[in-house]
């Protein structure tokens, strides 16, 4: 049997495998809401804007939190400034913000960078329960 550790993402649309780098998914509006409701993992997604000194700082904790958190979700991250509708639709209000969806809901948000640490620590307790 396959667990869900075994499986890679896929696009919900074309069945294709997404593209990683370094273990995170850089996508767009349509790929982040097909991604959100169709992984079978949860989906930690980093909404930030490369104008953003905070969203600097925390892109590569985020890369560096793949390490852990391998497995047990999908990584993402979202320019807020190349799909300014992503910001309204998740009403998005202060970047960075990062964002956990599970089964096509939000389950938890923190605004603000973290320390990898807390960040980790905060994803699998959200994601645990």
């Amino acid at each position: 049997m396959t667990s869900l550790k075994d499986k890679a993402p896929i696009c919900g649309k074309c069945k294709t495998v997404l593209a990683l780098h370094d273990g995170v998914n850089e996508v767009k509006a349509t790929a982040l809401s097909i991604l959100i409701q169709k992984s079978p993992l949860p989906v930690v997604v980093d909404f930030w804007a490369p104008w953003c000194g905070p969203c600097l700082k925390f892109a590569p904790t985020f890369k560096l939190a793949n390490k852990s958190l391998r497995g047990k979700v999908v990584l993402a991250k979202v320019n807020t400034e190349a799909n300014p509708a992503v910001g309204n639709q998740y009403h998005i209000s202060g970047i960075p913000t990062v964002a956990i969806f599970a089964k096509g809901i939000e389950r938890a948000r923190q605004s603000g960078a973290m320390q990898l640490e807390p960040f980790v620590q905060w994803v699998e307790s959200v994601v645990d329960k």
